[in-house]
């Protein structure tokens, strides 16, 4: 059961306002409103919520909330960033990024995950006040190209990656949009990790398919991003 949740655990891997110039007159005072001053403002969370996909993005499949969107938190690696240790400093965007973490500063975050067999895609997203979304993404660029003779993270247990790669992203989009895989050993056995990042706007999608049982069956793991579900969220970010 330890050995179970060690592999469960290392898996576990800006309010809309409208703006505008004036509108109807306030029925008090006679003078004109703002929309802004009209308009219900909308909570990063609800924006989010908005933002992620559901089932009917992704025929055939189905999305599904993490434990810890269920406040379930026994067999993560973190709860948050600030529980990680990273030996590279550089290399924290990483771990955050492989282990559903937001990275930056941001004002919410909400992930979901989409099984597959054996094998899951985890989306993570992130919104962030104007100008922060560009400093997160560069920082997990810099890591990227900073980190690819591995490095060790360390929360609740301690994860060591062999090497970081570059790849193409499975579908580009957005703003910037970056992708790579990573190799992490497990009682002598190769996992690798492939994720990929896309910003748009204020807006972070980062994506991480992992196979969750091959840890558990002592069995090589290397499960690709599913370019179905990756271009369905990225046309959800609009």
């Amino acid at each position: 059961m330890k050995r179970a949740a060690l592999a469960v655990s290392t898996l576990s891997l800006l309010s809309l306002t409208a703006c505008g110039g004036s509108a109807d007159p306030d029925s008090a005072t006679g003078e004109p409103r703002s929309t802004a001053a009209r308009a219900k403002q909308v909570t990063p969370a609800e924006r989010l919520a908005k933002l992620m996909i559901t089932k009917a993005d992704v025929p055939g499949l189905d999305v599904k909330a993490t434990s810890r969107d269920k406040g379930n938190d026994k067999y993560l690696f973190a709860k948050s960033p600030d529980d990680v240790t990273v030996e590279k400093p550089a290399c924290a965007p990483l771990a955050y990024t492989m282990n559903q973490l937001s990275l930056g500063e941001p004002q919410g975050d909400l992930t979901h995950y989409v099984p597959q067999g054996s094998k899951f895609t985890y989306i993570t997203l992130t919104t962030y006040a104007p100008g922060k979304a560009e400093s997160a993404f560069a920082g997990l660029a810099k890591g990227v190209n900073s980190c690819g003779g591995g490095f060790t993270a360390k929360a609740n247990g301690t994860v060591t990656y062999d090497s970081v790669t570059v790849e193409e992203p499975v579908a580009k989009a957005g703003d910037e949009s970056l992708a790579f895989r990573a190799t992490m050993p497990f009682q002598g056995i190769t996992h690798t990790l492939h994720a990929q990042a896309v910003r748009k706007g204020d807006v972070i999608a980062a994506y991480v398919a992992v196979d969750g049982m091959a840890m558990v069956q002592d069995r090589p793991g290397d499960a690709k991003l599913p370019a179905a579900v990756v271009k369905a969220q990225n046309a959800k970010l609009g």
